[in-house]
């Protein structure tokens, strides 16, 4: 627990790990406090066993998600030198890093707005599920930045096309658009369904193997730039290192006995 931050856990013996941005006077903007509690907390979660955690959910109190960085924050930047500028930011690129390379699911609860670092938020979890009433946009260059530490995620996750159509101007857009060009997953009308479409992706997760989750998630990384014959040799060795697992071994005996696998939670 932090003034920043209010860390929860739910599911079957707490397997899932509830990350919630907790200053909403301030619509869940970043301050250095908050990036480097951000990154602890990640850095912490990354270090648990498959059985441990089996996925994080990162949402924001209040009408907001996040509206990026805080305005008081980034003017006090302003009397820093470039040497201090740098650690600034580079300390906000290590934050959006560790959760990019979180080893399990982490799905983002978009309510409100998602705006600079907010989409950058996005940008970094592997599922985004936003209420329809939710805006997004890069605004950084309405104040005379730009959206530079998010962009290596950002372009990863949209492509340049969409970034190089939306970084420059700064406009707002809304969640039809987001979920058009790849930034949302899931637009749903309403908080009730918000939450609905959240738990709903976490029980996806829980009822597949812990193990097998990670895996998964880490196989899209490992492939990334490969070519035809390294990636067609390692993807054959990650699946044949998954299949004599007892993980597998349970999947399949569950399949035949027409019973839930051992890791997955009775329905309620």
């Amino acid at each position: 627990m932090s003034q920043a931050l209010r860390i929860d856990r739910s599911g079957p013996n707490g397997v899932v790990a509830r990350v919630t941005l907790a200053r909403p006077e301030v619509h869940n903007a970043f301050d250095a406090s908050t990036i480097a509690e951000l990154r602890s907390t990640f850095l912490g979660l990354e270090r648990e066993g498959a059985t441990a955690l089996r996925a994080v959910v990162l949402a924001g109190d209040g009408p907001t998600f996040c509206a990026g960085a805080d305005v008081a924050w980034m003017r006090a930047a302003m009397g820093l030198d470039v040497e201090g500028n740098e650690q600034d930011a580079m300390a906000m690129a290590e934050m959006f890093e560790t959760i990019d390379t979180c080893p399990v699911p982490v799905i983002v609860r978009v309510q409100g707005a998602a705006l600079g670092g907010g989409v950058g938020l996005c940008a970094v979890a592997d599922l985004v599920i936003a209420e329809s009433g939710a805006r997004f946009g890069f605004t950084e260059t309405r104040l005379g930045i730009l959206p530079a530490v998010i962009s290596p995620f950002v372009v990863a996750k949209i492509g340049e096309s969409h970034a190089r159509a939306l970084f420059p101007g700064g406009r707002r857009f809304d969640a039809v658009r987001a979920q058009r060009i790849g930034l949302v997953h899931e637009v749903v009308e309403g908080e009730e369904a918000l939450d609905a479409a959240v738990d709903s992706a976490v029980a996806d997760i829980l009822a597949s193997g812990p193990t097998a989750v990670r895996a998964a998630k880490s196989i899209v990384r490992e492939v990334r730039g490969l070519g035809h014959g390294a990636s067609k040799w390692h993807t054959a060795r990650v699946i044949a290192r998954q299949r004599v697992t007892e993980e597998a071994k349970e999947g399949f005996t569950a399949f035949d006995e027409k019973r839930r696998p051992a890791w997955s939670p009775e329905e309620p």
